[in-house]
C-alpha cells in the first residue's frame, strides 16, 4: 500500500491544544438555567472621597437580568456596565500631573436579597477604557451630558466600566432585589505620550449620597422545589444511574452530525482491512512538517454542579501550549495522531483564575466562597486523532489533566467560616474534555481555530477543611461526586491559537472567547 497522494498534499499542520479543564463547586453556581430577558438600569448619586475632599458623582448601573426565576435557579447578570460621571473639580489632581487621559477599574458591591435574607456580592475588575481629560476652559458653562459620547461631561469625564460579574441564586420564593451599594475606583492617569503619571494611580472609595434604596432590578422568585416528572433520560426506579454520554450531542453549526461516529468507524474499518495486507508495505511516516512550537490561548465556559442542578461560570483561563510533541502519520490506517501539552498560568502559578460567587443555600443561608483549580503533576496531555481517507478529514481531540480543587474565603450569612489554608480535594482528580470537528470545510472544534470542548469529572471528597472543627463532611456532601461516577458536566469555549511562529497574525495576542451555555 502507498500513501494517499491527495491526502498527503492536503494534510494540514495539526496544532493540538485543549480548552480549559474545569469542574464545578456547589458554592459557585452560574447562569445555566435562566435566560436574561430585560435590561435593568438605575442611576444613583454617590459621594467619592478624593485627596482634595468629597466629590459628587452620578453612577448609572446597567445589566441584563431576568424578570423571574425559580428557587435554586442561577442567574448571571449580562452586559454589565457601571458609568461614572466625575465633575471637573474631581479632576484637579490629574490635570496638575499634566495627565491627558484617565482610565479606571471599578469594584461595585451589590446586595442580593429576598425576604429577610441578604448577601453582598462584589462585582470586581470592571474595566473602563481611557478617556480624554478636559483642557483648560473646555466645557465650562456647559450643561452636564454634553460630551457627545467622547467620555466627557460638562467639563468632567464619564468613565464606563464593563466586565463579567459573579452569579446569584435565590433559595426562597418571593420578591428578590439586586441593589448597588459601595463603589471603589482605581483611577489611572497618563500623559500626552502615553506614559503613566507619577504617581500613576489613585484609589477612591464612593458611597451612595443618601439612604434611599434604589434597586437595579426586582426579580420574582417562584417556588420550584415541588416534584417534577422525570426526563426521558432519567433512569427508571431501581435501575440506577446510567453513565453520562462521552460525546456532545449537538455538534457546532456546519459540522457533520456523524463526524465523531465516522472517526471511530473509519478507523476501525481501515485497521480491519490491514489484517490481510503486508504491514511493511506502508510504514508509519514522520512528515517533514513535524515541528514543535509554542502557542497561547484562552478558554472560558461553564461547569455543572450536579448536586445543585446549576453551573459555574469559569475563566477566562490562560494556557501555554507546546504543539506537536509527538506526530505520527500512519498511512496504513489513514490516520494522523498528534500529541501536545498544556500548562495553565495565573499570576505565575499553575492554576485557573479563582472563581467567586454568591448564592442563598438551603433557602436561608447566603453563602459566598472562592474556588481555585490547581494543576498538579505533568502538563495536560492533548491528543488529536484525524482520519485522512475521507474528504472532510474528521478529527477528535481529547484533553486530559490532573487538577486539585481548593476552597477559601468562605462566608455564611456574612460571617467568615474558617476553613483553613488547605481545604481541598483529598486527592487530584482527572478532567477529560473532548471536541469534534472537520477540516474541509472547517467546522466544529479544530485545535488551531478553537471551538467547544465538553466532558465530565469526578470530584473526590474534601480534606483539611476547618480550624477547630472538622468541616470535611460538609463540603464533601455539598460538592463531591457520588461514588466513583464522573457526573459534573463541563463545556468550555477555546479561542484560536496565537502561535509563536506567527506573532503578527490575526489571533495574536490571544483573545478571550465568549463562553457558550
Amino acid at each position: 500500500m502507498t500513501v494517499d497522494a491527495r491526502a498527503a498534499a492536503r494534510r494540514p499542520l495539526h496544532l493540538a491544544v485543549g480548552g480549559a479543564l474545569v469542574v464545578a463547586t456547589a458554592l459557585i453556581p452560574s447562569a445555566e438555567s435562566v435566560a436574561a430577558d430585560q435590561t435593568s438600569e438605575v442611576t444613583i448619586p454617590y459621594t467619592c472621597q478624593f485627596p482634595s475632599g468629597a466629590e459628587k458623582a452620578d453612577v448609572t448601573i446597567k445589566a441584563v437580568l431576568p424578570v423571574s426565576a425559580g428557587t435554586g435557579e442561577v442567574i448571571r447578570p449580562a452586559d454589565v456596565s457601571v458609568e461614572v460621571s466625575l465633575e471637573r473639580s474631581a479632576l484637579v489632581r490629574f490635570t496638575a500631573l499634566e495627565a491627558t487621559t484617565l482610565s479606571a477599574v471599578a469594584e461595585l458591591t451589590v446586595r442580593n436579597s429576598v425576604g429577610e435574607h441578604a448577601a453582598d456580592a462584589s462585582w470586581q475588575q470592571l474595566e473602563a477604557p481611557a478617556v480624554g481629560l478636559p483642557t483648560e476652559g473646555e466645557g465650562e458653562g456647559e450643561e452636564q451630558g454634553d460630551g457627545e459620547g467622547d467620555g466627557q461631561g460638562a467639563g468632567g469625564v464619564v468613565l464606563t466600566a464593563t466586565g463579567d460579574v459573579p452569579t446569584v441564586a435565590f433559595g426562597s420564593p418571593g420578591r428578590a432585589t439586586i441593589t448597588p451599594s459601595g463603589l471603589g475606583l482605581t483611577l489611572a492617569s497618563f500623559t500626552q505620550d502615553g506614559t503613566p503619571t507619577s504617581p500613576p494611580e489613585l484609589a477612591v472609595t464612593c458611597e451612595p449620597a443618601d439612604e434611599e434604596e434604589r434597586p437595579l432590578a426586582r426579580i420574582t422568585v417562584r417556588d420550584s422545589t415541588g416534584p417534577t416528572a422525570p426526563s426521558p433520560s432519567d433512569p427508571a426506579p431501581g435501575e440506577g444511574a446510567s453513565e453520562p454520554p462521552a460525546k456532545p450531542d449537538r455538534p457546532a453549526p456546519g459540522l457533520d452530525p456523524d463526524a465523531h461516529r465516522k472517526i471511530d468507524d473509519l478507523t476501525e474499518a481501515r485497521l480491519e482491512a490491514l489484517d490481510d495486507e503486508d504491514p511493511g508495505s506502508c510504514p508509519i511516516e514522520i512528515p517533514p512538517e513535524w515541528v514543535m512550537t509554542t502557542a497561547e490561548t484562552y478558554a472560558a465556559g461553564y461547569a455543572n454542579a450536579v448536586k445543585l442542578d446549576g453551573a459555574a461560570a469559569l475563566g477566562p483561563a490562560f494556557m501555554k501550549v507546546v504543539l506537536n510533541k509527538r506526530y505520527i502519520n500512519d498511512s496504513c490506517a489513514s490516520t494522523v495522531d498528534v500529541t501536545s501539552e498544556v500548562e495553565f498560568e495565573y499570576e505565575g502559578k499553575r492554576q485557573l483564575p479563582p472563581t467567586k460567587a454568591t448564592f442563598l443555600s438551603y433557602g436561608f443561608m447566603p453563602t459566598t466562597a472562592t474556588m481555585v483549580l490547581e494543576q498538579v503533576g505533568p502538563p495536560a496531555v492533548v491528543q488529536t486523532h484525524t482520519v485522512t481517507n475521507t474528504p472532510t478529514y474528521p478529527e477528535e481531540s481529547t484533553v486530559t489533566a490532573q487538577l486539585s480543587m481548593r476552597l477559601y474565603d468562605v462566608k455564611v450569612n456574612g460571617v467568615p467560616l474558617d476553613v483553613g489554608p488547605d481545604c481541598r480535594t483529598e486527592r487530584p482528580f482527572e478532567q477529560v474534555l473532548k471536541g469534534y470537528g472537520q477540516s474541509y470545510p472547517p467546522a466544529g472544534y479544530l485545535v488551531a481555530y478553537g471551538g467547544n470542548l465538553t466532558g465530565y469529572a469526578h470530584i473526590p471528597p474534601f480534606k483539611g477543611c476547618g480550624v477547630g472543627e472538622d468541616l470535611d463532611p460538609l463540603f464533601t456532601s455539598a460538592i463531591s461526586s457520588v461514588g466513583k461516577k464522573a457526573d459534573n458536566y463541563t463545556k468550555m469555549t477555546q479561542a484560536p491559537l496565537c502561535v509563536a511562529t506567527n506573532p503578527e497574525g490575526p489571533d495574536c495576542p490571544p483573545k478571550v472567547p465568549k463562553p457558550e451555555r
